[in-house]
């Protein structure tokens, strides 16, 4: 008809409502959210990493660049120069004529090596017995266990020492290691919240193959908990590694010290020891327990993917 009004060509275009502006509002915000998470998880980096890059570069310098003259003025440090000196302050450090640190080296190494290796085994056979076989007094057992672990160390420090003195282990190693073979109450409280996790329908079917206890815990149980195996192992080390306390009660022999002993012989002798000195020796101790948490840390992540693969 002539008398109707022409149709208006924007009236069939859809209304915009309000999700598209929450649509667009929400972008910004998630990317804001995503940046300050970043800007968090980096302060909290730089926590951690600051105190080992200002030991690293300390560990480079001459001793008149660690401190204040008596004008009030520092030495100005070459980046060229870190290179040759801190070669100079290592070399330095690890041929000190008192505190012989690779010997102490080797002692460390080896109270390390046998204390992981012992907790490790004795843990996982506790913990296998603790979670996957049924007896009588075994939630008791684990009572007593978890009651273990509220016992401080300078509680039995005295009944130790007097225990290791009759047996005649004091000024050896035996007391550093020794108890390690005979079960750590935290390890076997994590590898037994492990095993218990596992599907209980591998023993069954394993032990109606004819399998014992023995070839269960062998050849499935362990093979399928590198994982947690992984955190106890790398958890005792850094503990054995660092442990101070234990070596200097019940080591007397200066030829028998560990590395955290040495450390504290080398930071008291003479009564003053220069920082840059005293930084190369702490990253002589401290690079070890680094060195391993990295390796460490990749083969755990790599555990928890082959398991994540085979469960899938």
């Amino acid at each position: 008809m002539s008398g109707d009004l022409p149709s208006n060509p924007t009236s069939n275009a859809a209304p915009s409502g309000p999700s598209d502006s929450r649509a667009s509002n929400f972008m910004p915000r998630a990317r804001l959210a995503a940046a300050m998470r970043s800007l968090t998880l980096w302060a909290i980096v730089s926590c951690f990493a600051l105190p080992l890059l200002w030991m690293l570069l300390t560990s480079a310098l001459r001793a008149s660049q660690t401190v204040t003259g008596p004008t009030g003025e520092r030495e100005a440090v070459r980046l060229l120069d870190l290179p040759a000196q801190a070669a100079t302050n290592y070399a330095s450090v690890w041929n000190d004529p008192v505190v012989d640190f690779p010997l102490y080296l080797r002692n460390t190494l080896i109270i390390t090596l046998l204390t992981v290796v012992g907790t490790v085994v004795s843990s996982s056979v506790v913990a296998y017995g603790l979670s996957r076989i049924e007896w009588r007094g075994r939630g008791l057992a684990f009572a007593g266990l978890l009651a273990t672990m509220l016992v401080p160390f300078p509680v039995i420090m005295g009944p130790l020492y007097m225990l290791y003195t009759e047996l005649g282990w004091i000024g050896t190693f035996k007391p550093l290691w020794v108890p390690a073979w005979f079960g750590h109450a935290v390890s076997i409280f994590l590898l037994r919240q492990f095993f218990m996790a596992l599907p209980k329908e591998l023993s069954e079917a394993a032990r109606i193959d004819g399998c014992s206890h023995a070839s269960i815990f062998f050849r499935i149980i362990l093979p399928i908990s590198r994982p947690a195996l992984s955190v106890v192992a790398l958890l005792q080390f850094v503990f054995v590694w660092s442990d101070f306390l234990g070596p200097l009660i019940f080591l007397n022999d200066r030829d028998k010290f560990t590395l955290a002993l040495g450390l504290s012989l080398y930071q008291s002798q003479a009564g003053n020891t220069p920082w840059n000195l005293l930084m190369a020796a702490t990253t002589i101790v401290v690079a070890p327990v680094v060195l391993v948490f990295v390796l460490a840390q990749r083969a755990l992540i790599d555990g928890i993917a082959t398991q994540g693969l085979r469960e899938g």
